[in-house]
């Protein structure tokens, strides 16, 4: 016999079965509340204009209302600040899943709203699901083991092709320095111009480079970096330019595509262009202004349109003046130039780049990758000469080394810094007559720092060396540039 299943479109709502409308009408709504207010921890309505028309008991529990019916008529964002109903009722559109914090508590809530027959919003209502995250844990450890795949993915990517894996935030810092290299670094992204990067090596000239191409209108197109100062020089002009079948013994029998090729469309990043020698820097030039190669062996003309990065750790005025480096290259190198801070200079950015640094390296380890403030303070006393890459191999090699489990303090931090880097204490040669605020601030500044590494950072010590309380040394810290 067979079954007699009937057509439920005839009791469903109209909205639920005319595609001109957009959402469940108040008759589902009622039909599906007490299932949904029996397996919540917690359940609410509001009407069109988000104000309250019922609120349960567990609910007004979980907010810790003691007169539930204080709370009918009351604009919701009233009694729960953090609320989004008001957008649900605004929208037309459901928050099916949402963590909403109210005091001390994370909720889980689904929101949804409701219609009359003729798809007009008569109000919303919401479910707390879970008030306790612990249910969902396992949910969130697999979205971020999920997410970290995505990333070292992406990176793995980015290595393959000629795209970019760094973006601004990956410029750590919130120094003024730093704050004034992310600035110009948004303004470089928004004109097509030449950029011209100046720092030590290892201060991150790179990673601002990539950041400036991912964000201009070039980002879809590739990104092509050459350390000038890492290719032999009878090989540069081939490297730059491409090669053609024959063009000298032993090339390949068959068209090779230089960087400006390579890069056609996009940015081609120059690393330590002070390296490059005269002859090339000539062939540079007109590339730059025509617009156009001609690669080894060939008489044809190739149009190319590029954007050039450059970056060097050389003082290129220097190199003009002693006819090393041509003063038409620089300036057509130079239209914005960015000067990045030596990290000696960016002191206080160590601690959110030792947390930045320690994150990437515990990607994907089970350590926690931690930095006491003794560490840091520890880390500060050191002069820096080969910047954030020579942080980043201190910060590897205390991890290695360790015994804690990633936890880094200023003895796992001692270890490993090198022992002839102490930051450089002020000569006594005669200086200019400044005002005596400014050399007692300075003065002041000296000691704490040399107090901080003669305690191996321990600012309890560091407090008793100085003749000052803790908190004394902690409002000057706080003070200090």
């Amino acid at each position: 016999m067979t079954d007699f299943i009937p057509d439920r479109s005839q009791f469903m709502p109209k909205s639920f079965i005319d595609n001109n409308n957009i959402g469940p009408t108040r008759d589902l709504i009622e039909a599906l509340f007490p299932l949904f207010e029996q397996a919540s921890a917690g359940a609410i309505a509001v009407d069109s204009d988000s104000r309250i028309t019922w609120i349960n008991a567990s609910y007004a529990s979980l907010l810790g209302l003691k007169n539930p019916q204080a709370a009918i008529g009351k604009d919701v964002r009233g009694v729960i600040p953090q609320t989004r109903m008001h957008e649900v009722v605004k929208t037309g559109q459901p928050l099916l899943l949402d963590i909403m914090e109210h005091d001390s508590q994370q909720l889980v809530v689904t929101r949804l709203p409701y219609f009359d027959e003729q798809g007009a919003i008569l109000g919303a209502v919401a479910f707390v699901l879970y008030d306790d995250l612990q249910p969902l844990t396992p949910l969130v450890s697999k979205y971020r083991r999920l997410y970290q795949d995505l990333l070292a993915a992406r990176k793995a990517l980015a290595r393959k092709t000629r795209g970019t894996r760094y973006s601004l935030g990956d410029f750590v810092g919130a120094s003024p320095a730093a704050l004034e290299v992310k600035r110009r670094a948004r303004l470089a992204a928004g004109r097509d111009m030449p950029v011209l990067l100046l720092g030590e090596t290892g201060t991150g000239k790179e990673v601002l480079a990539q950041s400036i191409h991912a964000m201009s209108g070039r980002a879809d197109k590739p990104f092509v970096g050459v350390n000038v100062a890492a290719i032999p020089e009878n090989l540069l002009e081939a490297e730059f330019f491409g090669v053609t079948p024959g063009a000298y013994t032993g090339a390949d029998r068959r068209n090779r595509d230089g960087k400006f090729q390579l890069a056609n469309g996009g940015t081609l990043f120059l690393d330590e262009v002070g390296d490059m020698p005269l002859a090339l820097q000539a062939k540079l030039l007109r590339a730059l202004q025509e617009g156009e190669i001609e690669p080894l062996g060939s008489n044809k003309v190739v149009s190319v349109d590029v954007r050039v990065i450059a970056a060097t750790s050389r003082n290129l005025e220097s190199m003009m003046a002693e006819g090393s480096f041509r003063s038409d290259l620089y300036y057509r190198l130079n239209v914005l130039e960015i000067a990045i801070p030596p990290l000696r200079d960016r002191i206080p950015d160590l601690g959110v780049l030792c947390e930045a640094i320690l994150e990437d390296l515990c990607q994907g380890h089970e350590l926690r990758g931690e930095i006491t403030d003794a560490a840091v303070a520890a880390l500060s006393g050191y002069d820096w000469p080969g910047n954030i890459r020579e942080l980043r191999n201190v910060l590897e090699r205390a991890l290695t080394m360790g015994e804690d489990n990633g936890l880094l303090d200023a003895d796992a931090i001692f270890k490993v810094l090198p022992r002839n880097g102490a930051r450089k204490v002020p000569s006594a040669v005669p200086r200019p007559i400044r005002p005596l605020a400014q050399t007692l601030a300075e003065a002041e500044a000296q000691a704490i720092e040399d107090a901080l590494v003669a305690s191996r950072g321990n600012r309890t010590r560091a407090a008793k060396l100085l003749g000052i309380s803790r908190s004394v040394l902690y409002e000057k810290l706080a003070k200090m540039p």
